[in-house]
């Protein structure tokens, strides 16, 4: 049973590695596809050089730093853009231009990127003239560089809008949703307020009225009632706080709270160490919120069921990604306390943290470490993003003064 559920991790684990890394793996392949095209030319004695014969070695190391330029083609376009040229100019290759064409206008890394093109389809052209398998006729070999290199950076700049749609329209999805859990949250508030707390008032009032009138022991029952009655109420107002305001000062802090939030734990006894790596700008606040939820979740577990153990937290973002984790260590002398009962019978505070995180696209995970302890860790891309208030705040502060009329 044991190897069964590990081969069924498999899939899973490889499909998180293949999203999370979705951007390296595609830019490998490219690379790779790039020495399978070019350094077998060269060993075949295919290739030729416009400055004339050039060691076989010598032209297979500019290809291998044609491939790996393209590695970084998402941070800065101009390193593949010289390392083709130079690659066409001397082994004759001007394929590689094509995914450099491509690479600086869909990552948008190159400005002005129309007279960049000027210099490839110079380049290009004189390759193809100089080629001896192609014909000598100039204005074909033009037409040739204009399609290698002016078709991939129009479908570059294609891409590219079509990202920064697809963007657009993910965070309008999440805006929306957001929203609408808003209004459903003071809806239900509403609804509390209007039926459970009024019953559980009309309850707390007859319990005193008998506590008054009935013997000893009916009191005495009447009396625990009425108290546990008045405790319902306490927790009622807390939730209906909770769902009007979904704790508005921890929101406005968001991810730079969660320093504060780990010298409070360390204040209180807990062993705790912070690796805090999040940039102060740029991320969006519901993703700041989520990431300081789940450190105050797993700490809060932490002093619950494991309060000797040694905890670390960390926060990074990379990758469009932020990862934040808390992984406690096994207390040796309250084992039986360990996080682990947690994995098949999870609490309210867990299920609810990885609603949060699924609203934003990203995921919780929860398992335990392989030393007894417990690990808590959540992925969650981002896109940077203003915060400007919503364009429908009067609807949200109409809802607000209903949610005043209704209290």
């Amino acid at each position: 049973m044991r190897n069964t559920l590990n081969l069924a991790c498999v899939p899973s684990s490889l499909a998180e590695f293949t999203t999370t890394h979705r951007r390296r793996i595609v830019d490998t392949l490219l690379a790779i596809a790039i020495l399978c095209f070019t350094v077998p030319q060269t060993l075949l004695g295919l290739s030729f050089s416009l400055w004339g014969p050039v060691p076989e070695w010598i032209e297979i190391t500019i290809e291998v730093i044609t491939a790996g330029a393209l590695l970084v083609r998402r941070r800065t376009g101009l390193p593949m853009i010289i390392a083709s040229m130079l690659c066409a100019v001397i082994t004759g290759q001007i394929v590689p231009m094509a995914f450099a064409a491509y690479s600086m206008t869909a990552d948008s890394k190159v400005r002005h990127w129309q007279l960049v093109t000027v210099p490839l389809i110079i380049t290009a052209t004189a390759v193809d003239y100089v080629d001896p398998k192609t014909d000598d006729v100039l204005y074909l070999c033009l037409a040739r560089a204009l399609m290698l290199i002016f078709m991939p950076a129009l479908v570059g700049t294609w891409v590219r809008g079509y990202r920064g749609m697809i963007s657009e329209l993910r965070a309008g999805a999440r805006e929306c949703e957001q929203r609408a859990a808003v209004r459903e949250r003071r809806r239900i508030a509403r609804e509390l307020h209007d039926t459970v707390t009024h019953a559980v008032t009309v309850m707390v009032l007859n319990a005193g009225i008998i506590r008054d009138d009935a013997d000893p022991e009916t009191g005495r029952l009447a009396t625990t009632i009425e108290d546990k009655g008045v405790e319902a109420l306490a927790e009622l107002r807390e939730l209906l706080a909770v769902l009007r305001r979904e704790d508005g000062s921890r929101m406005t802090a968001g991810a730079k709270a969660i320093p504060s939030l780990v010298e409070e734990a360390a204040a209180t006894g807990t062993q705790v160490s912070l690796d805090y790596d999040l940039p102060d700008i740029g991320l969006p606040i519901q993703v700041g919120h989520a990431c300081y939820r789940v450190v105050q979740e797993g700490l809060s577990n932490v002093r619950k069921h494991a309060p000797g153990s040694r905890v670390r937290v960390g926060c990074e973002a990379r990758d469009g990604v932020v990862t934040v984790s808390v992984v406690n260590g096994r207390d040796e002398g309250r084992a039986r306390m360990s996080l682990q009962h947690l994995l098949p019978h999870s609490g309210f505070g867990l299920a609810g943290l990885e609603e949060r995180i699924a609203i934003l696209d990203g995921r919780l995970e929860r398992k335990g470490t392989p030393d007894g302890g417990f690990m808590l860790v959540a992925r969650i891309p981002f896109h940077p993003a203003d915060d400007r208030p919503s364009d429908d705040r009067t609807e949200d502060q109409a809802d607000e003064m209903a949610d005043g009329e209704s209290a």
